[in-house]
């Protein structure tokens, strides 16, 4: 699968997302983070805008989830065209049920994992997902730094995932730049999830494409 950068547009200007989308380059996916104001202390958009972006693009969506009750609400993005759905693990009441409901809809299952919540629970669940989420910052806000703290759970993550040999995705979210993703990758991460990296630069496309080469290098 290789390496795959994700611009968060969390970081884009809202009122111009089809143009702000347009201008990531050779971005492999588009990040959307939806958020209720209840899991985590702010609010973005929801299932209208996700809508919108699969109508305007075609790059694959991915869609973060942080909201209370995904259960109920997750089938919607997965049914609406989302390629990938992340839902997280302290929110969801029935995670193999919902994981496989989004599979069903055509999308790929994600698991999202606060930095405090361990990975070593969803060894034996891997089968069932497609994606594991590590955030590398408290989930709710943009531009926070990153937390150096969870680089050994992305190496847990990448053994549990290497000895299963299954084609699980690990994912990274926050604080991802220039000055970390090298070490996002050499612990074992395929997928940035990178926001103000690329919309802060002044060329969103040529941020991208650093990102990646920084990765590939750093990349076992």
């Amino acid at each position: 699968m290789g390496i795959q950068i994700a611009p968060s547009v969390l970081s884009s200007d809202f009122a111009n997302l089809e143009s702000e989308i347009a201008r990531l380059g050779d971005a492999d996916l588009v990040h959307v983070d939806v958020m209720d104001n209840h899991f985590v202390p702010n609010l973005t958009l929801g299932l209208p805008v996700v809508e919108a972006i699969l109508a305007r693009t075609d790059r694959p969506v991915d869609c973060h989830l942080m909201i209370d009750d995904p259960d109920r609400w997750a089938p919607a993005y997965a049914e609406a065209g989302a390629h990938n759905v992340t839902f997280h693990a302290e929110a969801a009441a029935a995670p193999v049920r919902l994981a496989r409901e989004l599979r069903r809809h055509g999308a790929r299952a994600g698991v999202g994992l606060r930095p405090a919540t361990p990975v070593e629970p969803w060894a034996d669940l891997l089968p069932e997902i497609d994606l594991l989420l590590v955030m590398t910052v408290e989930p709710g806000f943009g531009g926070q730094a990153f937390l150096d703290v969870c680089l050994p759970k992305i190496r847990r993550a990448r053994e549990l995932v290497s000895r299963s040999g299954l084609d699980v995705w690990i994912q990274v979210d926050g604080g991802v730049s220039a000055e970390t993703i090298e070490r996002c990758a050499d612990a074992g991460a395929d997928v940035f999830v990178a926001g103000s990296a690329v919309y802060g630069a002044e060329d969103a496309a040529a941020a991208v494409s650093d990102l990646r080469e920084l990765a590939a290098k750093a990349a076992h």
